[in-house]
């Protein structure tokens, strides 16, 4: 460049010149083996120019902007109605609901189940400050946001489902049902027999009452913030052994009420002091550990997720019915035919289910008489059980009960692995339930998106 033949480009002064003790292009042949490699080491010191706005610096393709764009779409009036910032009146405004969906949706999407973490990347990911514009979020903002709605988040769970359902996308006719074990926020040693459930409780009320004490003789001794804490936390120990002792009376009584032989003993329950809900489940490597069993159903066509329930039930044969009960109210229809595997099989289940002519897909045991044909109706079958025997005999209905594995074992493992049912970090049925309303809501969301921008 003309002029510029005795200068040096700005942030090249560290470059060796050719032809000045370095090697230049007549000798790039004959390179010194022993001399020190040339290279181009990294300046973060220099003082750099940059004017940009946040906008350009997210592509325009990217999900965050499809996840923000779909958010728009929805109706989250329900959210915004505990609001009590309102115009006109004083007071700090409140976060716009939509952004709140909308990290939590695209949360959901990146495996990000920890309100700490989302508010962390809030501050170094461009894609999350994209969607925060500016706005600063904290973690008990986020994370009250993801379980202190759940009325208004089983609505917007509705909603979805039903935008599906009006594009088409969704029917209700054959649908198949699993569960889910996911790992509950407790840990083993927590579960405890009523006997010591008592011990622990009275032993909580006299530490709770020991600081009481303290607090109204010597104020002056401590901190008040430390000392409210304090009290606040074994208060809270309190509430927790009381709703452990009520499960186990609970359990107990569950236990009497189904106990076929009266004069037999069933082993007393446990109940766990860190969260009364949870129970102790069969895992799926044979273990027994804290868990929920949250139980999904999915329309086999579409493969969109049609209910979602979270249950402290072990079992799954009870769970069946209920979740027809819960597709019904989420969409006006019953369906026609109900996949379901081996561990909802129940003769009564099958009685109900063709009362409320459903269809059902589920293997038949395995008979106990070696040679027996497990198809043939048997001594003592009503009607709709040797018809269901008859029925899962024939090469047609085992292929449409194959699709239960390629539809729920894949959804299943879709929710574990990437969208946060991995192990859960929150306790209380209710808040597992909020849980699994966000994530299949950002399954259905992230499989069927164009349902929500068309037009």
């Amino acid at each position: 460049m003309a002029g510029m033949d005795d200068k040096t480009f700005p942030g090249m002064e560290h470059v060796t010149k050719a032809g000045e003790g370095g090697v230049g292009p007549s000798e790039a042949g004959h390179q010194d083996p022993a001399a020190p490699a040339r290279v181009v080491s990294p300046r973060r010191a220099q003082v750099q120019m940059r004017y940009c706005a946040l906008d350009e610096l997210l592509p325009a393709d990217h999900p965050a902007r499809t996840v923000w764009q779909v958010a728009g779409t929805l109706d989250l009036s329900a959210f915004a109605a505990p609001i009590k910032a309102r115009e006109g009146s004083a007071g700090r405004s409140a976060i716009d609901p939509k952004l709140l969906v909308a990290l939590w949706l695209y949360a959901t999407m990146d495996n990000i189940a920890s309100g700490r973490k989302l508010a962390e990347l809030c501050q170094s990911h461009v894609a999350y400050q994209w969607l925060c514009g500016e706005v600063n979020v904290n973690y008990h903002t986020l994370n009250d946001f993801r379980v202190g709605h759940a009325q208004a988040l089983d609505a917007l769970f509705t909603q979805v489902l039903g935008r599906l359902m009006h594009a088409g996308l969704v029917k209700i006719h054959r649908v198949s049902q699993d569960g889910l074990r996911v790992r509950a926020s407790a840990g083993s040693s927590s579960f405890k027999r009523q006997e010591k459930l008592q011990t622990c409780l009275r032993e909580a009320k006299e530490h709770l009452a020991d600081l009481d004490r303290l607090r109204d003789e010597s104020p002056q001794q401590a901190e008040a913030r430390s000392e409210a804490l304090r009290i606040a936390a074994a208060e809270d120990r309190v509430r927790r052994i009381d709703q452990a002792i009520a499960a186990c009376q609970e359990q107990d009584a569950h236990k009497k009420e189904r106990q076929s032989n009266p004069k037999r003993r069933a082993a007393p329950s446990r109940g766990s002091t860190t969260d009364a809900d949870a129970r102790r489940m069969k895992m799926a490597d044979g273990g027994f550990r804290p868990a929920y069993n949250i139980q999904v159903a999915s329309d086999t066509a579409s493969r969109a997720i049609v209910a979602v329930q979270a249950t402290n039930s072990g079992g799954d044969a009870l769970l069946l019915e209920p979740m027809r009960r819960e597709i019904e109210r989420r969409t006006g229809q019953t369906p026609g035919e109900q996949l379901a595997d081996g561990g909802y099989v129940s003769l009564n289940n099958v009685d109900r289910a063709t009362q409320e002519q459903v269809t059902l897909y589920m293997p038949v045991p395995e008979p106990q008489k070696e040679g027996q044909n497990p198809f043939a109706p048997r001594r003592g079958d009503t009607e709709a059980v040797a018809a269901w025997r008859q029925r899962m005999g024939k090469p047609e209905s085992q292929a449409i009960y194959q699709e239960r594995m390629s539809t729920s074992e894949t959804i299943n493992a879709d929710l574990r692995t990437w969208r946060g049912l991995g192990k859960l970090a929150v306790r209380s049925l209710g808040k597992v339930q909020c849980l699994a309303l966000w994530s299949a809501l950002t399954y259905n969301l992230m499989h069927f998106p164009a349902a929500f921008l068309a037009g």
